[in-house]
């Protein structure tokens, strides 16, 4: 079996581009981590999401928009 060599932001994940022009990143684990326009942007975000995701996130970065219920008779 090949072994496919990447290159590891932070020794904790990676980046690649799609198919279809987007960029993501994917941990260690293959966890599938942040959707970006940009190669740059997505190792911005992808920081930003492992840094909160350890220390936690505070009011100011983070909020429910939805929770997801529907209200009212149906």
């Amino acid at each position: 079996m090949e072994e496919t060599q990447y290159e590891w932001h932070d020794d904790a994940f990676r980046v690649y581009e799609t198919e279809y022009g987007l960029w993501h990143s994917a941990a260690k684990d293959g966890e599938e981590l942040v959707t970006a326009m940009n190669e740059e942007q997505c190792i911005k975000m992808t920081r930003f999401y492992l840094k909160g995701r350890q220390e936690g996130w505070d009011e100011l970065s983070s909020r429910v928009v939805n929770d997801g219920k529907v209200g009212g008779k149906l």
